[in-house]
């Protein structure tokens, strides 16, 4: 079976813009951005944040690069999803990067469950602004009381009462929902009971996030870092009434919708810690360069030729699983592709966090400090191995289908 990991011309150009924003004037503003949280309320933007990622995205969109994440739809560029993974790898050089295009997560899944499932009412009330940049959501799925890497444990309550549902419990992990432009939730839900086949008793359902009952009681903390201003957001839901059409597809629907919007949004991932590699790579090699120590640059001193080579060897094995991963994804077939996005879910963000933790120690203190986006960068990239499901969870399923060419049994 041929196998292309390559782009179109057209589109090489379209990336060499994206890659030409994202160095020049991107991630100049990186530091001044992030210096500006917490100089006033942290769950506001000051006048200053606003100003630089609306003017970056006001600037993105006026120049055509926005919405690249439309892969085969008439509405953006019809990239295919081996073609988008190298612009997700440049816009995951910079924090802002996938912003600043309007293909942030959970965003971009969540577009593209209103745009595949949502009633033109859905669409319009809530497709059409996250496209224009102009709200963002959040996507809520994880509970702290059940092991949600096992979704058949969901188990928010939803109940049918007349023209509504009404839903009680609580979520945690909602990415973005600490954001004051989040207007809008996708939450996974419990509408079946026991006597329903086991992958039909959840469901899918759109929140507004004003509604009554809905109640943030914390964000939750990275290494003791709450992400401030956009936050993964600790929210309990009591007595939440909406109405009945806000369901996606119908009850027991929403296994379904999920293995439609986390395979693709696992590539997004992947190649964005591709990116955050690539970038912890320069940054290493420039230190090394740059700096002396026993009379010595750095790059000549210890192992530190090996370490630089292995990285090197690492980020490139990585991308080209992604990208296999990608290409299994644009033939049309789920299964056939899902043994590979759990390869690479473990693979990416376990060689990103290993090239950044190479970087820090190029740079010794500074490099865990504020100085250096290192350290940031570290704590996002180690979250990734949790989000979408853990490593032992995709390891379990390749594992399964290794041993399932050898056995008839179930494994």
């Amino acid at each position: 079976m041929d196998m292309n990991f390559g782009m179109r011309a057209e589109n090489r150009k379209l990336l060499d813009r994206v890659a030409t924003m994202v160095r020049d004037e991107i991630m100049p503003l990186e530091a001044e951005y992030q210096a500006e949280i917490g100089t006033g309320d942290r769950w506001q933007y000051t006048a200053r944040q606003s100003e630089i990622l609306e003017g970056l995205k006001a600037k993105a969109k006026e120049q055509g690069l926005w919405n690249f994440w439309l892969t085969d739809s008439d509405k953006g560029f019809g990239l295919s999803t081996v073609e988008y993974a190298y612009f997700a790898e440049e816009m995951g050089k910079t924090p802002l990067g996938a912003e600043v295009f309007n293909c942030a997560a959970p965003d971009t899944g969540n577009m593209e469950v209103f745009e595949r499932y949502g009633t033109e009412a859905m669409k319009k009330a809530w497709l059409a602004p996250l496209l224009e940049g102009e709200i963002r959501s959040a996507y809520l799925m994880t509970e702290p009381d059940v092991a949600s890497s096992d979704a058949t444990n969901v188990s928010m309550a939803c109940v049918r009462d007349g023209d509504d549902y009404v839903l009680n419990g609580e979520k945690w992990w909602a990415s973005g929902a600490g954001d004051p432009r989040c207007k809008v939730y996708i939450v996974m839900v419990k509408t079946g009971g026991e006597d329903q086949p086991k992958h039909q008793r959840q469901s899918m359902i759109v929140v507004p996030a004003n509604t009554p009952g809905i109640e943030v009681l914390r964000p939750m903390e990275v290494y003791g870092h709450d992400d401030a201003p956009h936050g993964h957001m600790h929210i309990r839901f009591t007595n939440v009434r909406v109405p009945a059409d806000s369901i996606l597809l119908g009850e027991g629907r929403g296994f379904e919708i999920a293995q439609g919007r986390l395979g693709p949004g696992r590539i997004h991932h992947c190649m964005r810690a591709i990116g955050q590699a690539e970038s912890a790579l320069e940054q290493m090699c420039k230190r090394s360069l740059q700096r002396e120590a026993f009379g010595k640059k750095l790059a000549h001193l210890g192992a530190n030729y090996d370490i630089i080579a292995e990285c090197r060897m690492e980020i490139e094995m990585a991308r080209l699983l992604c990208l296999k991963a990608a290409w299994y994804m644009d033939q049309g077939d789920g299964r056939a592709a899902a043994p590979w996005i759990s390869q690479i879910k473990v693979v990416a963000p376990r060689v990103a966090l290993k090239v950044i933790d190479e970087a820090v120690q190029m740079f010794g203190g500074q490099g865990v400090s504020q100085d250096t986006p290192l350290a940031i960068a570290w704590t996002h990239v180690r979250t990734l191995r949790l989000a979408d499901g853990p490593d032992a969870v995709h390891r379990r399923q390749v594992a399964r289908g290794e041993l399932k060419k050898y056995t008839q049994e179930k494994v």
